[in-house]
């Protein structure tokens, strides 16, 4: 069995046949599906949703690309939600947060000040963190140290060799998906094939970042066990054993997740 350890399912792409999309992935051979938050405006969503689902489990957080909406007393809402879900066992940790410097027209200043909250609130609680690190992999690990946070994901880890054994030294794991199985992607592809394979979780960023066999069409997370089998590949090692060392590796990286098993 795989772990999806980030799936936007609750996304309008997925209005039609949601429940369809959760049962198919179930079926394909994933036991768990983690779904990020963006903001307040899905805080209920994501939860409602973690709890419909067969595997189904969620983060709380405000998304760097939705900070141009969020307003700074969101920061007190989340710490709310965050309180009112600790006895949850489908909460799972704080995300998605982290910093973008690939879409143009945000701010960075309001950026970090969302990141830099979110942080605090990761150390108060002793929950992990899933970031999203798209050109921003030295501020968000920055962010990290300063707050000595130690646990979490960077989701759709796409730099260095020398950024990600950073990124491990700090106790964090590194989110691997479709990108993965185009022959065209060397370095993620060769990040995934080297790196320690305890450091390294599967996602689908669902319904983003389709793998090569549904190029351009909408991702799902049923789409796991491809990938997975495509970083099985890069590693000389058999997808069963793939399967199992990413679970203890999301396990690991979130530890609540291993609280419920349903």
């Amino acid at each position: 069995m795989w772990i999806d350890t980030h799936c936007h399912l609750d996304a309008s792409e997925f209005d039609a046949d949601r429940d369809a999309v959760a049962a198919a992935a179930r079926r394909a051979g994933v036991a768990r599906i983690v779904i990020p938050a963006i903001g307040r405006q899905n805080f209920a969503a994501v939860r409602e949703l973690a709890h419909r689902i067969d595997g189904g489990a969620y983060a709380l957080g405000i998304h760097p690309l939705f900070t141009p909406g969020a307003d700074e007393h969101d920061l007190e809402l989340l710490r709310m939600e965050i309180e009112a879900s600790l006895d949850d066992v489908r909460f799972v940790g704080i995300g998605e947060i982290g910093l973008d410097y690939f879409v143009e027209g945000l701010d960075d200043a309001r950026q970090q000040f969302f990141y830099d909250g979110q942080l605090q609130l990761a150390r108060e609680f002793d929950l992990p963190v899933i970031c999203h690190v798209r050109k921003s992999q030295d501020q968000v690990l920055k962010g990290l140290r300063r707050q000595q946070i130690h646990r979490g994901i960077a989701h759709a880890f796409n730099g260095s060799f020398q950024q990600a054994q950073a990124y491990i030294d700090q106790g964090m794991h590194l989110g691997f998906g479709g990108n993965l199985t185009f022959e065209r992607a060397r370095q993620i592809r060769r990040l995934a094939g080297q790196l320690p394979f305890d450091a390294l979780v599967v996602e689908t960023d669902a319904p983003d970042i389709p793998p090569a066999w549904i190029y351009r069409q909408r991702n799902t997370p049923g789409q796991i066990p491809g990938i997975g089998a495509g970083l099985a590949q890069l590693r000389g090692m058999a997808a069963d054993e793939a399967a199992l060392g990413t679970t203890a590796n999301a396990h690991a990286a979130l530890p609540r997740l291993a609280l419920s098993s349903a």
